[in-house]
This record gives C-alpha cells, structure tokens and sequence, in this order.
C-alpha cells in the first residue's frame, strides 16, 4: 500500500494528511503553540508525528510558516522547517516549489519558489479534476483567489507581496483577522459611527454572531482572553463601538455582525471579479470552495451566478474526513501530488 503524508506548515497551525492508494484516509490539524520562539513549529511537528506511527511512508511538505515574525526574513524561516522536517522524517522529505517538488538542498537554493507556495499545489491539484476554476481558499488568516484553466493554475502573483498586488491574495479571513482591518465605519441604531482602531474584536466573534463559523474552526485565545459565547463574542463587538453590550439587544449585535461579514464578502467580490476578467474565465467556469471559511466561497459563487464545487468533491477520501479535506487543502494537495 503506497503511503504519502502531506504536511502544511502554517504559522499558526500545522496540517497533516495522510493518503493510502490515491485516498485520503485522514486529516489533522494542529495548533501550534503561542510561543514567539521557532520552537513552537518543532513542539507542533511534534505532537503530529506521534499521529503517525509508520515509518515507511513518503513525506511532503508546503509551508506558508516562514513568514511568522519568530524569523528576522523568509529565508530563515524557509531554512529552519526544511532542517524541521529532514530532522523529523528522514532525508527523503520533498517540498513543493511552484516549478514541482524538490529535495532539502533545492528547497533552501530555491526558497523563494518554496516560501507560501501552498496555495499553487492546491490550485494544481484542483486543475487535474476541473479543467478550469476559481480557487477560493478561506481561511482563519487570509484568503486566496486562485485561476486555473487549461489544467493548471495561472495565477499571475508567485511571492506573497505580488499576489497582493494582483489581488490574488487578501490578508483577511474568517478568525484571526481584527474588525479593524474589515471597515472603518458602521451602523449603529440607524446612525454609521467610527469603528476604533483597536484589536477588541476578530472576525472570529462576527462570525459566531453570524452563525456562520465551524466551531472547532477558532482554537485561539479571543482578543480580551475571556469567553466564546455570544453574549461575550457581542461584548467585544460592542467595544469597537465604544460601547457596552447591554447598550443594545443581541439583534442589533448580531446586525452589526452580518454588515461586517458582508464587507468582507464584498472585498473578496471585488478581486475575484477582477481575476476573472482577466483570465477570461467563463460563466459556466466554478467556484472551487476550500477552508474553513469556504461559506463565503459558497456565498461568493452565488453572487457570480457561477457553479460551486467544493475542494473535497475533488479526491476521493473517507466520509469522515470530508470537513478537513477541504479545511486543510494545502496538506492534502501535496501528498496526492507528491
């Protein structure tokens, strides 16, 4: 039985997929933890491999964690998850590049084709199911927006910071983002009001307000470091306010929540309707939802009168790992790839 396990390695989390005989078997997603050290990635790594417990399995690996601030630059974030993971799994260890997999030492020449390039192995696995699409990829940081047709992905961006420029890449999603970063204005008992400018609310507490967001999706501390319930999701909304909870019922709190999430949908709306122009992508060309926050890939293919696909319709994999098939994409992208 042919065995490969992908691994993405995130600053905030590490995704591990294990695929027997072309199918997923399994998935798991692991936080890693609040430390401002590059150990975390190894305590992570770590807790991942006692999942394993086989030793004549292939590995592959993406990685978006060298941006994490832990790394004075992306080289040396790069350098030290290669060393991670040929210390972990052995010399055998490939890594995705956008040009194909590479070897420990091509990865480190190569960096930059190896930094964050998780989410081209998604958008070219998805490419050998539908010949052409949309990648939404939603996540708890950021989303992608990711062409693909004629079998293969054509995003114009290759780094990060020209995937923002081609607004390919938004450095928003559905959990750790501030409500900050979302408006700088909003209604409030029929009046729009400033919005602080402070980190009193993520978008994880619009989203339970919504009652949009998976409930194992938000592992992280909330920005005042009290509960998850409504009641308190809506006190820290309040409070971008300059408000108190019980300065409005939980229906209006709940209102604010969805104009909130509809700002953020509009921006996502934006780019992908730009990146479809250019690419010349068909009205009958879908919307291929991956992450957790694929609810606005769902949402977004509707406004685009376009098809929705959802990444796990893609693979073949075991009932019970449909939800982190498409939550964790990257990782399953590359031990099919691989």
């Amino acid at each position: 039985m042919a065995m490969c396990f992908g691994w993405d390695l995130g600053g905030v989390n590490v995704k591990l997929a294990c695929v027997e005989d072309g199918r997923v078997a399994s998935v798991a997603q692991i936080p890693c933890p609040a430390l401002a050290e590059p150990r975390k990635f190894d305590l992570a790594v770590e807790e991942a491999l006692a999942l394993i417990g086989v030793s004549d399995a292939s590995h592959a690996v993406t990685m978006t964690g060298e941006l994490s601030d832990v790394f004075a630059s992306r080289y040396e974030g790069v350098a030290y998850l290669v060393g991670l993971m040929r210390k972990s799994v052995g010399d055998g260890v490939r890594f995705y590049s956008l040009d194909g997999f590479v070897d420990a030492r091509g990865a480190i020449t190569g960096w930059q084709d190896v930094a964050s390039a998780n989410w081209h192995a998604s958008a070219a696995l998805a490419a050998t199911v539908e010949d052409s699409g949309l990648l939404v990829d939603v996540g708890t940081t950021t989303t992608d927006l990711i062409p693909f047709k004629d079998g293969r992905p054509c995003a114009v961006g290759r780094t990060d910071g020209d995937r923002l420029t081609e607004g390919e890449l938004i450095y928003r999603g559905v959990v750790r983002t501030p409500v900050m970063a979302i408006a700088a204005q909003a209604p409030f008992k029929g009046r729009m009001q400033g919005l602080a400018a402070e980190r009193f609310a993520t978008m994880a507490d619009v989203y339970r307000l919504t009652g949009e967001l998976p409930e194992d999706a938000d592992p992280f501390p909330s920005a005042d470091n009290r509960g998850k319930d409504l009641e308190e999701s809506a006190a820290r909304l309040a409070r971008m306010l300059g408000r108190d909870a019980e300065d409005a019922d939980i229906v209006a709190w709940r209102a604010l929540a969805h104009f909130l999430g509809r700002r953020l949908l509009d921006q996502i709306e934006a780019d992908a309707r730009a990146v479809i122009e250019r690419e010349e992508l068909g009205p009958e060309v879908p919307v291929v939802g991956a992450g957790c926050g694929r609810f606005l890939a769902v949402s977004l293919a509707g406004r685009l009168g376009r098809p929705y696909r959802d990444f796990a319709d893609l693979i073949p994999h075991a009932d019970e790992a449909r939800e982190m098939v498409s939550r964790c994409a990257p990782a399953v992208a590359v031990a099919q790839l691989a």
